[in-house]
């Protein structure tokens, strides 16, 4: 019993002595057996946007009709090639010609009726002419009589004179005084033609006026009628559809014998695109990344019909209107593609990566190593994350409530709990903001692993988030609300401008001479997702980063998911 006994007691401490230096031991033995680790190397970072877009010609003509009627004649299809002023249509023309043939046959009868105003003035002249001619030479045979009368009053008198002396007979006297008589008669009628040829003049000119006024109104029936005349003329033209610029129909939306309809506007029967061999790519960028986009940036793509070949261009524009499609904010940026081989066609989905940041060799870290951190261990300031390559410069990738780098879920408690001490919100608004709180995180988690639609549905959740709060409080609190996320967003914007300048601050573990953990603080600069650059710390290349745990040793966890605030 005692023998026993005894080797119990021996056991017992056996077991005691293995577990303290267990306890005091590194745990798991090798450290190569109880961490997945990576070495610190040299490398590029290339950091860049991803995003989708639809291959355009850089200008499409649209050709319609000004004039209704039936298509006659369909001259280019699909993939012609058309020349400016070239014929791609042609509209039935019979009832325009009629009404040619009736314009130009007015047109020729206001013309004639000139003619007849114009013969009828000269005629008229003529006669005014004739009637002045006259009038002058009854002036002349009054001017006559007159020289004649006086001479008959001389002679008269004479004879009266010399027949009361007795000297002149009774006969004379008689002829003197007929010969008076005659005399002013002769000018009494020569008065009386002045004055019928006075008013025969004043009628020839008031006839003369008319006719010139008729002249005046045929001239302006005759310009009336070329302008109708010209407008049918137009018609005529506008009824043979014509490509404004040499280049390829991408669309035909006529048939043969269709009428075309043209009423309120004109309707699109081909588009033409001008070059086929320079294109344009729209690409929607989210509002996050459109802040690192850049004009001159170089791109790199791919399209479904060429899955092996990437193609290259270069973005042209950021267009300065946003969109907002599904409560996420966008912006048109354009990308310009030398497409010589005409392998790229109009409508075409292209999925790009827009260049950012090029660094041929820097110091990098894997972002995995940025991300892992024992359990129980502090967070350095500026948190343990990898610098975000999607953030826009003047948000926080987390959101307008978030702090610049993402957190846990401790902080986001932290951020719920300040929003509503600000806003002073209800019972029910808490409850409201909460609920949005926890469909927002489901949200995110449901993107699975991978970090680009990890990050992507992040962000369209936040700001799903942020509008459904906003949504849920009074029209005081959207103002203070409002003027919260002003600041915020200005607070990040410092914060980038600084992480900008002096690099974004970061943490990651290296194996000490014990096999344990130890924390070695960095400044980070450009990542690419995978990779980040070091611009200060600790570290030189061939330095081992631990970046995850094997199976579930005590005392670390694996940390390489990312944890997203708001």
């Amino acid at each position: 019993m005692k023998k026993i006994l005894l080797i119990g007691i021996v056991l017992l401490g056996g077991l005691g002595v293995w577990a303290l230096a267990s306890r005091n031991a590194p745990e798991g033995g090798d450290a190569s057996q109880r961490y997945r680790s990576e070495k610190v190397q040299r490398g590029p970072i290339i950091a860049s946007v991803s995003a989708t877009g639809a291959v355009t010609p850089t200008t499409t003509v649209i050709v319609g009709s000004q004039l209704s009627g039936q298509a006659v004649e369909i001259l280019a299809d699909f993939n012609s090639e058309v020349k400016a002023g070239q014929v791609m249509a042609r509209l039935n023309r019979d009832t325009l010609m009629a009404k040619y043939d009736a314009a130009r046959a007015d047109l020729a009868q206001a013309r004639a009726a000139r003619q007849l105003s114009d013969a009828q003035a000269e005629k008229t002249r003529a006669d005014l002419r004739k009637a002045e001619a006259q009038a002058s030479d009854v002036q002349a045979q009054l001017q006559r009589a007159d020289a004649l009368l006086i001479d008959a009053e001389t002679t008269f008198e004479r004879q009266k004179s010399l027949k009361a002396r007795g000297i002149a007979t009774e006969v004379t006297l008689q002829s003197a005084t007929t010969q008076r008589s005659t005399l002013a008669s002769s000018k009494r009628s020569a008065e009386a033609q002045i004055a019928s040829s006075a008013a025969q003049i004043a009628a020839l000119q008031a006839d003369l006026k008319i006719v010139e006024a008729q002249k005046l109104s045929g001239n302006a029936q005759i310009a009336k009628n070329e302008a109708l005349v010209r407008q049918i003329e137009v018609d005529l033209a506008n009824s043979e559809i014509r490509s404004p610029v040499d280049g390829v129909v991408i669309q035909r939306n006529v048939e043969l014998g269709q009428t075309v309809a043209a009423s309120l506007q004109a309707p699109t029967l081909f588009l033409v695109a001008q070059n086929l061999k320079l294109i344009e790519i729209y690409v929607n960028v989210d509002e996050t990344d459109v802040g690192r986009v850049k004009p001159g940036q170089d791109v790199e793509f791919t399209v479904n019909a060429y899955p092996a070949r990437t193609f290259n261009g270069r973005v042209k524009q950021i267009r300065l209107g946003s969109q907002t499609v599904q409560n996420v904010v966008i912006y048109t940026t354009v990308v310009e593609v030398a497409n010589d081989d005409m392998a790229l066609l109009p409508g075409m989905t292209a999925n790009l990566r827009i260049f950012t940041e090029r660094k041929p060799d820097v110091l990098r870290v894997a972002n995995a190593a940025l991300r892992w951190q024992p359990t129980g261990a502090p967070r350095a300031a500026g948190g343990n994350s990898e610098p975000s390559s999607t953030a826009p410069s003047g948000e926080s990738p987390a959101g307008p409530f978030a702090d610049p780098q993402p957190q846990g879920g401790g902080n986001q408690a932290a951020m719920l709990a300040a929003l509503k001490a600000e806003l002073q919100l209800s019972p029910e608004q808490v409850a409201a903001v909460d609920k949005l709180a926890q469909a927002m995180r489901r949200e995110i988690q449901a993107a699975g692993s991978d970090q680009a639609a990890r990050r992507e549905a992040g962000q369209a959740a936040r700001q799903r988030f942020n509008r459904a709060v906003e949504a849920e409080l009074t029209s005081e609190q959207q103002v203070k609300y409002r003027a919260i996320q002003e600041a915020r967003r200005g607070r990040a914007q410092g914060n980038a401008t600084a992480r900008a300048a002096n690099g974004a601050p970061g943490r990651v573990f290296v194996l000490d001479e014990r096999g344990n953990p130890r924390p070695v603080s960095l400044r980070l600069g450009a990542s690419d997702g995978a990779y980040s650059e070091v611009l200060g710390g600790d570290l030189k290349p061939g330095d081992v980063l631990i970046t995850g745990t094997v199976g579930t040793a005590k005392g670390a966890r694996q940390g390489s998911m990312p944890r997203f605030g708001f």
